[in-house]
């Protein structure tokens, strides 16, 4: 499985009709689809098409056709994702009518050809699923926990001060976690 870590943007035009497709962390896809209806008053159509894991690590997928005809455009783009082994992210794309019909089977491709466009243009990653880790240091830890975590590239930090130091929520991969808490052993 694959994943991405920030967003892309790609557009795909065919008989005058412009597909401009957002391939989005699943992080940032609430509100996204009302967003880019907002700031694209004239476009006739925002569909999506999005894959991510539940806590379960089940692949959950969903698609809506905004408006198009029923199969023609959240599905096509939900298969070049599967098809990509895509997952923990969203594709929502703006189209503009041009003026020429494209039928439903050409609305398919042209949907498809667009996902294709913005994940060609992407930096695809290796998913690596994600463990949580939460654990208490004293005040006189807390500058060199923060050097070790920078150090390992753990940047899912979330830090609470109280009486007694801090409590620390972080969110890495397992190969990092086992050897933050190495390193974390090495400096009590």
């Amino acid at each position: 499985m694959q994943t991405i870590e920030k967003s892309f943007i790609a557009t795909y035009e065919i008989k005058k009709s412009k597909f401009i497709a957002h391939l989005v962390p699943i992080s940032e896809f609430d509100g996204l689809q009302e967003k880019l209806k907002s700031e694209n008053p004239k476009a006739n159509h925002v569909i999506y098409a999005l894959r991510y894991l539940n806590e379960f690590d089940q692949i959950v997928e969903n698609s809506s056709d905004d408006g198009e005809p029923k199969g023609s455009s959240g599905v096509p783009a939900l298969n070049v994702l599967r098809g990509a082994e895509l997952v923990n992210m969203a594709v929502l794309i703006v189209r503009y009518f041009g003026g020429i019909k494209l039928g439903i089977g050409g609305l398919a491709r042209a949907y498809a050809d667009a996902v294709k466009e913005v994940v060609a243009v992407s930096e695809i990653v290796g998913y690596e699923k994600a463990f949580t880790y939460i654990f208490e240091t004293s005040y006189s830890t807390i500058q060199k926990t923060e050097y070790l975590l920078n150090k390992l590239g753990i940047l899912q930090v979330d830090k609470v001060f109280h009486a007694g130091g801090a409590t620390w929520r972080i969110t890495t991969t397992q190969e990092k976690l086992n050897f933050f808490k190495e390193q974390q052993e090495c400096m009590r």
